[in-house]
């Protein structure tokens, strides 16, 4: 497939009412529009509707559960990724799978066997999973304890369904959660399995589908469960394949009961990052599919008592594109995403990253980013992570991160429907309330016109305060600014930078330039 993306196509499923949002879409440029710079849009916003809560831990990361083979990545003394962690959420979610997570294997004690490793039949350029075991040892497990301790995180554990068996998970999901325990916000077994039976994937044989994906996945959550009884779980983690989704629920919700607690997808907008026509411009455009594939999904999970959360996802799959998943494009997109998510009912997002070397090893040990790249870029870490670095580098925060950090600013907060009126531009906004305070963000994702917006403000609004997301261009991987402040692993983020603008006749007037985004907080 030239572009992977998850839940595109909702097989089954009933999409429901838009009421949360609407789009202001661009239309296609004409050269008659070309000296109108400026578009005025206005924004209303129901303040006085109830709306839905944004959980408090919607902001999460990913990672290759191959990331544990170095025990001292996940791990206290590794500050510089915990004060980022911290910086970032609060309370989010660190989701440990990927490619790597069917390989990966628990040496528990020194009697502990590794499974059979995976057979490799086809020629390298045309196999993208792993072609080696990981061994990941008890002092990664126990590090990881503490680190999500130290960042105040939950984790969604990936268990290797793709090269195991019931008895092998059932042992390592024990030991896991006697040591984790309520840091685990669920399990997770096997990574995208609609993709098992694909030729570049072969963890399966080619006539594999769902009927022996569900037998197999409920076998080894029944076995995780006779040893631990309280386990949560949640699946199906696929990578394409929407209509799993509604197979999933009625058999995994009949035999697990209430340890069934989320439903799971991925989502990566682009790819392959070698394709000429992945662009930033192509990133940023508008996807209505996004909003309404989402609410049909998430409002399904709904009605069966359970959450929806994007555990896996990016800009760019195959470890992201140089030059736009680096760069500020992808922290426009991200904040837009995210948000376009949370309107619709999705209960978290996960956005992948980690190593650039288990990434490479995840995927075959490929990395096409790298044929595009030019030689001053930028490698330490996938190009699309939001955190890069490494152990013997340090770590800092990509462009990404700022959009993920705008957009977290939702989390706890009940959503407000809003409309954006702005033709002819394509800009999004979202706006939000908590304990009786107000919030909008605004994403102008034009190049070249400068959004005048005017917003209503809700009634007891006085004055209000607004945090700019900046860069030099879109393809900025340095620069970028959120309230006029970096964000740096060794000192604590805080605006630098707080516009205040009065509300006047009720109304709040502000100019969103081409290419950047706006947090509005409203005071009283």
């Amino acid at each position: 497939m030239n572009r992977r993306q998850i839940l595109t196509h909702a097989v089954g499923l009933i999409v429901g009412s838009l009421a949360a949002r609407t789009f202001a879409q661009s239309a296609a440029s004409q050269p008659n529009q070309a000296a109108d710079k400026s578009v005025i849009g206005q924004l209303t916003v129901e303040f006085d509707a109830s709306g839905h809560l944004i959980p408090q831990n919607f902001t999460g990361l990913s990672y290759e559960l191959a990331q544990l083979k170095d025990p001292n990545f996940f791990a206290p003394g590794n500050k510089q990724l915990i004060a980022l962690f911290r910086q970032l959420s609060p309370a989010g979610v660190l989701r440990l799978g990927g490619n790597s997570s069917e390989t990966c294997w628990l040496k528990i004690n020194d009697f502990t066997q590794p499974p059979i490793p995976p057979k490799v039949d086809l020629p390298p350029d045309q196999h993208w999973m792993p072609t080696q075991l990981f061994q990941i040892m008890p002092q990664a497990i126990d590090n990881l304890s503490d680190f999500l301790n130290a960042t105040g995180w939950q984790v969604i554990f990936g268990l290797n369904l793709g090269h195991s068996s019931p008895d092998r998970l059932a042992l390592e999901a024990q030991f896991i959660a006697a040591k984790l325990g309520e840091s685990i916000l669920y399990f997770q077994l096997g990574n995208e399995p609609d993709f098992y039976s694909a030729t570049n994937n072969r963890t399966r044989p080619p006539n594999w589908g769902f009927s022996d994906y569900i037998r197999e996945w409920l076998a080894c959550a029944q076995a995780i469960l006779h040893k631990v009884p309280d386990a949560r779980f949640g699946g199906p983690d696929v990578g394409s394949t929407s209509n799993w989704i509604p197979q999933f629920i009625p058999p995994a919700a009949q035999k697990l009961g209430t340890c069934l607690v989320a439903v799971s997808g991925h989502y990566y907008a682009e790819g392959p990052p070698d394709d000429p026509s992945v662009t930033s411009q192509r990133l940023l455009h508008t996807s209505h599919r996004v909003a309404t594939t989402t609410s049909a999904i998430a409002d399904l999970a709904h009605k069966n008592g359970l959450v929806y959360r994007m555990t896996e996802g990016n800009s760019c799959y195959r470890g992201g594109k140089p030059g736009m998943s680096d760069a500020f494009a992808a922290a426009l997109w991200a904040g837009d995403y995210m948000l376009t998510l949370a309107a619709n009912g999705c209960a978290g997002v996960n956005l992948h990253g980690g190593s650039a070397s288990l990434l490479r090893a995840a995927l075959g040990n490929h990395m096409p980013g790298e044929k595009v790249a030019t030689p001053a870029t930028h490698t330490s870490g996938g190009y699309y992570t939001p955190i890069a670095g490494e152990l013997d580098q340090g770590f800092n925060a990509r462009p990404i991160f700022y959009g993920m950090y705008l957009a977290n600013q939702f989390a706890g907060c009940r959503f407000k429907p809003s409309a954006l009126t702005a033709p002819g531009i394509d800009a999004n906004a979202y706006a939000c309330q908590k304990d009786g305070h107000s919030r909008v963000a605004i994403f102008n994702k034009d190049p070249v016109k400068t959004l005048t917006l005017s917003i209503l403000a809700p009634p007891a609004a006085g004055k209000a305060k607004l945090w700019r997301m900046t860069a030099p261009s879109i393809h900025a991987t340095t620069g970028v600014k959120l309230a006029g402040a970096e964000f740096k692993p060794d000192a604590a983020w805080s605006p630098a930078t707080e516009e205040a603008t009065p509300v006047k006749d009720g109304q709040l007037i502000l100019d969103i330039p081409p290419d950047t985004a706006a947090l509005v907080f409203f005071v009283a």
